[in-house]
């Protein structure tokens, strides 16, 4: 006799990631960190695009793909700061229908930050980095 499948707990509550190149040339290396990325089965991706200025078809069902995986673990993908023109693709592809789509002011973007102020409240626990993906020309 089989039972419900037992749910793996969330390893990391917040995970931000950077992209300043998202389309069909660099996919298979975004992909791959997407993958390596969801192996630490986190809570809550953050998809920083403040740096990036294209997006095309193929990055779309990469960002839907990864929020399929992540909310069968009841994780959640969440996409920031777009410039307008991608913010106008994302919504003409209803992605913002589908997931958060946020504008955050730039003090919250993806550099980690060196320190605080005293007696500040200490942040949540967030996973930083910088992944180089770059597709051979």
């Amino acid at each position: 006799m089989t039972g419900p499948l037992a749910t793996t707990p969330c390893t990391l509550p917040l995970v931000e990631l950077c992209i300043t190149e998202f389309d069909l040339a660099c996919l298979p290396a975004t992909g791959a960190v997407f993958d390596r990325l969801l192996a630490l089965r986190p809570a809550h991706v953050v998809v920083d695009l403040s740096g990036c200025r294209h997006i095309d078809a193929a990055a779309i069902g990469l960002l839907l793909d990864v929020h399929r995986r992540l909310a069968r673990v009841d994780g959640v993908l969440t996409v920031r700061n777009p410039n307008p023109r991608i913010r106008r693709i994302l919504h003409t592809a209803r992605l913002d229908q589908v997931l958060p789509v946020v504008d955050i002011a730039s003090s919250s973007s993806c550099t980690p930050t060196t320190g605080q102020e005293p007696g500040s409240t200490p942040p949540a626990l967030v996973a930083h980095g910088r992944a180089s993906v770059r597709a051979p020309h």
